[in-house]
């Protein structure tokens, strides 16, 4: 099974850049997507073909900002979302899958500044007490065990994809001395990343290329996507007993349409 998540900077904008082709080519299982920034009346209003997909879509209340969307390809069975905090700005999709729950995140930015740093961490708090609470979840048998009714002790892993908006350790940005204490690398980011490791999710990339530099995000300042001066700030994360079944994970840094490149894992069926 593949697993794409992708930071488009807008559905309109990656949809006017060959989205449709990269789909086509692609074919992801399921595609996680952020920053689609359109309101539900301005989709409303227009029309989209992902053809084969079913479509899983969280905007933002304020028009053009934020926003997720989730691709799930036809025939595979989505047995419900899962609903996070009252989220305005339209950062958390959780679906249920038969074998995981899949979180769909676009965690928030820091802003220059940090003036949204207090923000951030709240949302991540609260994420993170929400995830592990649904990783307890029993899941109920297909049909009732002789003598035990309904009740279960087997739980579910969950994937958390999409743009975490930190770069954890040196090796995730290319100047990391110069960029100490800026958005996305503040020690309270990046020790808050730690925490959410630490609490019993992998970072699939890391793990299976704990040396390599690798960027999933550049500045459209300086010319510095060409130059490749970027941060790797886009995860797949998974619950540990799950790391197992990833056969791989990948950045397409040689994909463009936005200031972010889609990353990626496949999963054994």
């Amino acid at each position: 099974m593949k697993l794409l998540s992708w930071n488009v900077n807008g559905i309109r904008a990656a949809v006017k850049k060959g989205f449709a082709d990269f789909l086509k080519s692609e074919k992801p299982d399921i595609l996680c997507l952020q920053e689609i920034k359109i309101s539900d009346d301005a989709r409303n209003k227009e029309v989209f073909d992902f053809a084969g997909y079913q479509e899983y879509w969280h905007s933002a209340v304020r028009p053009g900002y934020s926003g997720t969307m989730t691709l799930v390809k036809d025939g595979i069975e989505v047995l419900g979302e899962e609903k996070f905090i009252a989220d305005s700005e339209g950062r958390a999709q959780i679906l249920e899958f038969a074998g995981f729950y899949l979180a769909n995140v676009y965690f928030p930015n820091a802003n220059h500044e940090l003036s949204r740093l207090d923000f951030k961490l709240k949302f991540n708090d609260r994420l993170l007490k929400f995830l592990k609470k649904l990783e307890m979840k029993p899941t109920p048998p297909s049909a009732p065990l002789p003598g035990r009714g309904i009740n279960s002790k087997k739980t579910k892993p969950i994937i958390v994809c999409g743009d975490f908006n930190v770069a954890h350790e040196p090796i995730d940005l290319f100047h990391p001395k110069e960029n100490e204490g800026n958005p996305g690398y503040t020690a309270e980011e990046r020790g808050w990343m730690t925490k959410f490791l630490q609490a019993g999710f992998v970072d699939a990339f890391r793990a299976q290329n704990p040396e390599k530099a690798q960027y999933s995000w550049w500045s459209f300042r300086m010319n510095a996507r060409a130059r490749n001066i970027g941060w790797r700030i886009d995860y797949f994360c998974v619950s540990g007993k799950l790391m197992k079944s990833v056969k791989s994970s990948f950045i397409m840094n040689e994909i463009m349409g936005s200031d972010h490149c889609p990353v990626g894992i496949i999963l054994d069926k």
